[in-house]
């Protein structure tokens, strides 16, 4: 096995086809991680959320790390990708019906505020086999 490095362009392809993420962000001083279903719009991550919540208030204008994984526990295989930006309230009215339309929470309620994470910085990795080229990642604990 060979741990791979994807490229920006890799790591966004796969992080393009997986419907849900993970904010990693700080809430009074402590580490936190939401899910939350997005979309990748232009290089963007882009989310939907209720106005005022706690992840609205803890992330607005903050830099946060957002992390995206498939992972297959039967087979082993998957990979993982994280990018690092500012993440910022879109209040033009034309931009937010449009990123409105592309954001499909799966929660019920009032989503209406949309939060832009700029992927400013983005790795990720899996492992492949080198005997073929199969990309594989393996956890252990």
């Amino acid at each position: 096995m060979e741990l791979e490095t994807l490229t920006r362009e890799d790591a966004l392809w796969l992080m393009s086809g997986v419907p849900v993420g993970r904010v990693v962000y700080t809430a009074g001083g402590l580490p936190a991680v939401t899910p939350v279903n997005f979309a990748l719009v232009d290089g963007t991550i882009v989310i939907r959320t209720v106005a005022g919540s706690r992840l609205a208030t803890a992330i607005k204008d903050s830099v946060v790390a957002f992390q995206v994984d498939e992972i297959d526990a039967a087979s082993h295989t998957g990979w993982s990708v994280t990018a690092i930006g500012q993440a910022t309230e879109v209040r033009d009215p034309g931009e937010l019906a449009r990123l409105t339309g592309l954001v499909h929470p799966w929660a019920t309620g009032q989503r209406n505020q949309v939060i832009r994470i700029r992927a400013d910085l983005v790795t990720g990795r899996r492992l492949v086999n080198s005997t073929d080229g199969d990309p594989i990642i393996q956890f252990s604990g």
